[in-house]
């Protein structure tokens, strides 16, 4: 549902009733991950996508019935060998999609909804925990959780729930995932299971493009492609400018190690060298390869990379820090221009974010869709 935050935002302050259905478990190869939402107004306008367009037609029609009835329903979605022309996924997978409607007469459950929108519209990480599965009083309920451990909304059962749910979602939100959890109807890991939905939306992960050269220029609009928010390091002036960079998001004249040290990195946080000049490379992978990134990647020819890694050793870099270092960077593709090595850079990035191998999928047998953060999809059913 967050991932069409800023578009339900705008109903909400237009006063639309609507139904929101969210993917909450995908098994095999589904299209989308959970959280992937399409909402449906009272005048029958959608917005989002669950699967791509497999089964975009049923969940339509059920968004428009939750609006009619005011039930929230958990349903299924998978791939039928006896009808296909039935509603499914031809790709194979299997899909959970919980439809909630979310009207102006359902005043609790619109106020929490309606905070967490604003709140992603407003660039604030958030989270919203929401029962997914479990006693039908309870099916369809929100909490509001911030990074800072304060919430808003609440399940109305024990008082130990919410607090359980606000720990659990603080970890899922500090990470950045999205995800189910099962825990107690008591905030136990014992007694009756109750199955939720952790939404996490946090600002975009960082890019950072160290060397302002014409490959870089390309690997910033495709950083920006992919969902990044990137940046330009290059401690020459005369290239680090708006000019030859008007694609990113912010452009830092510094040497590229005095920079690293200076700005927030997490572990989504991906580094591309591109400087492929030791009096750069050196300094900055020293820090680079020691921090909590995602990815260091490094450009240069494989006598350039040879001749860094002995340098590196030189300065300290231990074995185990250097097997961290993707160098040369990006994956074989052929790729000469400055966009197909761009390709090839952000291709390892994926591959490297997601499981992949980067191998071609003619003739594999791997799963073509590789997340590690999800679940099996699991039972379901109708909730009043």
């Amino acid at each position: 549902m967050l991932d069409i935050a800023e578009e339900l935002h705008r109903w909400v302050e237009q006063g639309r009733d609507f139904a929101v259905a969210t993917v909450v478990a995908v098994g095999g190869s589904a299209p989308r991950l959970p959280g992937a939402a399409l909402a449906v107004d009272a005048d029958g306008t959608a917005i989002g996508s669950v699967s791509g367009g497999c089964v975009e037609g049923a969940v339509y029609e059920l968004c428009r019935q939750a609006l009619e009835d005011g039930d929230t329903v958990l349903e299924r979605f998978g791939y039928s060998d006896d009808d296909a022309f039935a509603v499914g996924l031809t790709c194979g997978g299997v899909i959970d999609i919980l439809v909630t409607p979310v009207r102006a007469r359902d005043t609790a459950r619109r106020a929490v909804l309606a905070t967490a929108l604003a709140a992603v519209a407003d660039g604030q990480a958030t989270a919203v925990a929401r029962i997914v599965s479990g006693p039908a009083e309870l099916v369809g309920r929100a909490l509001l959780v911030r990074s800072d451990g304060s919430y808003e909304g609440g399940f109305g059962a024990h008082p130990e729930l919410d607090r359980t749910v606000v720990g659990e979602t603080v970890a899922q939100l500090d990470a950045g995932r999205t995800g189910t959890l099962e825990i107690g109807e008591q905030g136990s890991r014992c007694g009756a299971p109750l199955t939720l939905l952790v939404e996490s939306s946090v600002p975009p992960p960082r890019m950072i493009v160290f060397g302002a050269i014409d490959f870089a220029s390309a690997l910033v609009r495709m950083g920006k492609f992919l969902g990044y928010r990137v940046t330009v390091c290059d401690a020459r002036p005369v290239f680090a400018t708006r000019t030859r960079f008007p694609d990113a998001d912010e452009i830092a004249v510094d040497w590229p190690h005095r920079y690293l040290e200076s700005t927030d990195v997490d572990a989504r946080t991906v580094l591309c060298v591109l400087t492929h000049d030791a009096k750069f490379d050196v300094p900055l992978l020293r820090l680079a390869l020691r921090l909590p990134v995602a990815y260091v990647g490094a450009m240069g020819s494989r006598r350039t990379h040879l001749d860094r890694n002995k340098r590196l050793r030189e300065v300290g870099v231990t074995e185990l820090e250097l097997a961290r270092l993707r160098s040369p960077i990006g994956l074989d593709l052929g790729a000469r221009t400055p966009e197909e090595t761009a390709l090839s850079i952000a291709s390892e990035i994926v591959a490297n974010r997601r499981g992949g191998s980067g191998s071609s999928l003619t003739g594999a047998h791997t799963p073509i869709h590789h997340d590690p953060n999800s679940v099996p999809a699991r039972r379901i059913g109708s909730v009043a």
